[in-house]
This record gives structure tokens, sequence and C-alpha cells, in this order.
């Protein structure tokens, strides 16, 4: 009996255990962690003229990082991956791009109104320069990206690249 009842008690403390753990807080649970949770899902891109691609946004490690899938085919061989987390010491969110050409961009940025900004200083050819990730008419099933770059410290900026993403059905 008194077996018994050592097992009955020790599964009553795991039980109270296990609850306790589920009413903490999550790490990533704060508002800011899901100011990127219009990019989540899966996506059909186009550019120019005839240019089309996709990405596959989800979030992981627990929704602390949103991991972005790019695939620029058919119309470019352009693959690649990002992964983005909000920085609460800093209040920005931050992100890394690499990519099958070997690049790897650092971007720091957050919420401009109702846009998401990630930008960065960049250097080519011992020229500086600025870039930057602009997310804007952010809808639910779609919205615009611009990649753009300054040459004037970000008083003016020209549009390299324009993607427009609308949500896969």
């Amino acid at each position: 009996m008194r077996n018994l009842l050592f097992i009955a008690a020790l599964c009553c403390m795991a039980f109270d255990m296990a609850v306790a753990q589920d009413k903490r807080e999550l790490p990533c649970a704060a508002a800011e962690y899901g100011q990127f949770d219009f990019w989540v899902g899966d996506w059909n891109l186009s550019w120019g003229d005839d240019g089309q691609g996709q990405n596959h946004i989800s979030k992981v490690l627990g929704d602390c990082v949103v991991l972005e899938e790019f695939d620029g085919h058919p119309s470019t061989a352009l693959v690649g991956k990002s992964m983005s987390t909000y920085d609460k010491d800093s209040g920005q969110w931050r992100q890394t791009w690499v990519d099958n050409n070997g690049a790897y961009l650092d971007f720091v940025g957050g919420v401009e109104g109702d846009t998401m900004v990630l930008s960065r200083l960049a250097t080519r050819a011992g020229e500086t320069f600025l870039q930057r990730m602009v997310f804007y008419d952010i809808k639910e099933n779609s919205f615009e990206w611009n990649w753009e770059r300054s040459d004037d410290g970000g008083a003016s900026w020209q549009v390299s690249w324009h993607i427009r993403y609308e949500r896969k059905k």
C-alpha cells in the first residue's frame, strides 16, 4: 500500500509541475514578436513584366524566429533564406539573409507607421551606401515589397526591385 501511495504522490507532483510549466509565459509571447505575422504563409511573387517566384514564411523555434524560404524560379535562379527575430534589448528586428550566390546580408529595423522597414549599411568595391527592404500596403492576402538603395545617407531612395506578394490559396 505504501508503494501505491508513493507512486500516486509522484504522479501528482509530476502533473503539478507540468501544469506550472504550461502557465509560464513563453519567451517570445510579447506583442512585438507578432509584428511580422502578416508575412507568415505561402506566397506567389511577381515582379517586372513577367517575373515569378514563391516564398514560404514560417515561425520556428518556439515562435521566436521568422524563417523565410525564397525561391525565384522560374524567373531567376536566386534561392535564399532569412531568419528574423525581435531583439527585445534593442527594441528592433534583426534579419540575416543568405543565398545561393554566397550573399550574407544583415538588417535591423522595425515597424514604421503601417510599414515594416529593415535596413543596413553596405560596402561594395570600396563604396558605402544604404540598403533597405520596405514591406507596405499590407493586407490580409497581399502586400508590396521594395528593395531600395540610398547613396546620400537616406535623404533619397531608389527602388531596385519591387515584388508583389499574393497569398497562395
